[in-house]
């Protein structure tokens, strides 16, 4: 008979290492309540987490296990297909380098006894059934997961850089573990730093948080890919903010990227692991490492920054600011500094009401400056111009835009596919004007250049198959 009295609560597990983990719901299964339940309790208890969200494959949750060096897995599967779905995961770890990552599953009563003990004995972990979260409880199960995942990775570091020249990703990824740990060899620092001279650009993508920046991110990804067919090795540096009452954090920026899967596509999550920074202290090593990896252009997105933050410009040769219209009163884009330093300003969620006087205010604030008080905003993202709005239209504005102020900076990349959009933005209407969603303009807006850029469609990335 099962025992239903109650348990006392295990003491909070305190972690020797930095633990990561990547969650996800498995594939057809859109039942997430339960692992972001799990991922908010390790976070909690200190561990950084890459979540991936619902409807996630074998083969998208194993390639982010090993980009991001991971420690361990944690998947919810109630589609019924789960011996399946852990098995083939257990195997394309094992194919891939990764069989000390632990995998930890759960399925409520979809996942009988019988069938656990079958996975487990072919090499997951652990499968959580509901009878033990009714003698665990969730806080016995989090600590549980974190005591089996705890080790130090470090101890298996590459001995020198030759497989990261060599293009070996798990040695990337291992030796950007060791470097956030602080457990690289000082004669490998040192012959990283004189390495790292390659001629590779960085884009820094930086903003407020909620802005969008890792959507842009993506679309700009997306847009590469198509403007050079594939040809470029692209490498995703993404960092969020460390919680600083409990150490943990989420590093949620994978989840909206849906145009990495290429495996000329490398992405990391990074923790910020100090309080009050947008980027970890190691970021200007990593990137010089992921530089001495052979990638052709280097994405860096910071974690959302506020008024009086830049960390990311001095870092990036093209720094691009995500910004929203919801940010106050004209006078407060006077306090942005990055409005200072961005080459390129992104008027994100370009639909919402006044979006069209945003551009304006944030235009005159850009031109005020002496350096700039000549150059006019263009429809085409920027192309030889500074601070200009990326909005999402039809046309390529953005990528002919970045490649040629990366052009102007000595890096040149080759022709690429994508039109050139061109013309200047129309000045907004005046104030009096009736808005969308006016009582006067209750439905749709008169067309005009700044409103009707909704993409008919996407284009089909090289190799996707699709028409």
């Amino acid at each position: 008979m099962t025992d239903l009295s109650v348990q006392v609560a295990p003491q909070p597990y305190k972690l020797v290492n930095r633990v990561r983990f990547v969650t996800a719901a498995s594939l057809f299964d859109g039942h997430d309540a339960s692992i972001n339940i799990v991922r908010r309790l390790l976070q909690a208890h200190g561990a950084e987490v890459i979540h991936l969200g619902h409807n996630r494959s074998v083969e998208e949750i194993v390639t982010a296990a090993l980009q991001e060096d991971v420690h361990a897995v944690a998947v919810s599967s109630y589609q019924g297909g789960h011996m399946e779905f852990f098995k083939y995961m257990v195997d394309l770890l094992k194919e891939r380098g990764g069989a000390g990552i632990k995998i930890f599953g759960g399925g409520g009563g979809v996942i009988i006894p019988r069938e656990i003990r079958e996975l487990e004995a072919y090499g997951v972990t652990r499968i959580y059934s509901p009878e033990d979260g009714q003698k665990l409880g969730l806080a016995g199960m989090i600590r549980d997961m974190l005591e089996r995942a705890d080790a130090d990775l470090t101890r298996d570091c590459p001995k020198d850089l030759k497989p990261v020249r060599a293009g070996d990703r798990r040695a990337l990824a291992r030796l950007i573990t060791a470097l956030e740990n602080g457990a690289l060899e000082p004669a490998l620092r040192d012959e990283l730093k004189r390495g790292a001279a390659a001629k590779v650009p960085v884009v820094g993508i930086t903003g407020t948080g909620g802005s969008g920046k890792s959507s842009l991110t993506d679309e700009l990804i997306r847009r590469f890919r198509l403007d050079q067919e594939d040809r470029l090795q692209i490498a995703v540096v993404a960092a969020d903010p460390t919680r600083r009452k409990t150490g943990g954090a989420l590093l949620g920026d994978r989840i909206r990227m849906n145009a990495i899967d290429s495996p000329r596509i490398y992405m990391r999550s990074l923790a910020t692991r100090v309080a009050g920074s947008e980027i970890p202290a190691t970021l200007p090593d990593i990137i010089a490492l992921v530089k001495l990896a052979g990638f052709d252009l280097v994405l860096v997105e910071t974690s959302g920054i506020g008024q009086g933050d830049a960390a990311i410009a001095p870092l990036a040769d093209v720094s691009i600011y995500v910004m929203t219209p919801e940010y106050g009163a004209a006078s407060q884009l006077e306090k942005i500094e990055m409005l200072d330093f961005a080459d390129l300003v992104a008027i994100n969620k370009f639909d919402r009401r006044g979006a069209l006087d945003a551009l304006r205010d944030v235009s005159k604030q850009v031109q005020s400056e002496p350096r700039r008080v000549r150059q006019e905003p263009r429809r085409d993202a920027g192309l030889r111009h500074h601070r200009l709005p990326l909005q999402r239209r039809r046309g390529h504005g953005p990528i002919p835009g970045l490649v040629g102020l990366l052009s102007e900076r000595g890096y040149k990349l080759p022709p690429g596919r994508l039109s050139r959009v061109e013309g200047r933005i129309p000045p907004a209407p005046p104030p009096s004007c009736p808005r969308p969603g006016s009582a006067i303009w209750p439905r749709s807006p008169r067309p005009c250049a700044a409103t009707t850029g909704r993409r008919s469609g996407r284009w089909p990335l090289p190799g996707s198959g699709s028409s």
